[in-house]
């Protein structure tokens, strides 16, 4: 089973709709070889739940993340997961400073598309119709990378 960690700052918006979208993405498919979850670099938010705005776009796709609540990242959880899949780069600094990436495991989500760049920030931009798009892009490419390896 291939276990991946999608990472964003708070774990509010990107991070989740990324685990969420990628589940989605999983069953449809009938893939049933991944175990995914979702963490933030900071403390800022934990114990929130999804924020309501992302909450909105995953239920308007009849998608469920009631139960989600921002955990940060631990030190375990590099041994525990296969991938570290961050959305920007700031977050990339922010795990390779917590992490030793002896193995290689993070990487951001857009590295895996043609397009490479940072996930849109919902936070700030309010568009969470960009964010949802950049995710898919990337989802899209990042299971296309893992069949092929």
């Amino acid at each position: 089973m291939t276990k991946i960690l999608f990472v964003c700052y708070g774990n509010i918006c990107r991070s989740p709709m990324a685990e969420f979208l990628m589940k989605d993405f999983l069953q449809k498919k009938g893939d049933t070889n991944f175990y995914i979850e979702s963490a933030a670099t900071s403390t800022e938010e934990l114990g929130n739940p999804v924020y309501p705005p992302a909450k909105r776009l995953l239920n308007s796709l009849n998608i469920n993340c009631d139960g989600k609540f921002a955990r940060q990242i631990k030190k375990s959880d590099y041994d525990n997961f296969d991938y570290i899949i961050c959305m920007d780069e700031m977050n990339r600094r922010d795990l390779n400073r917590f992490f030793n990436d002896k193995d290689k495991k993070i990487f951001s989500l857009l590295d895996f598309t043609e397009e490479k760049g940072e996930v849109a920030d919902p936070w700030w931009t309010r568009d969470f119709n960009a964010t949802y798009n950049d995710v898919m892009r990337g989802i899209n490419a990042f299971y296309k990378f893992l069949k092929n390896n």
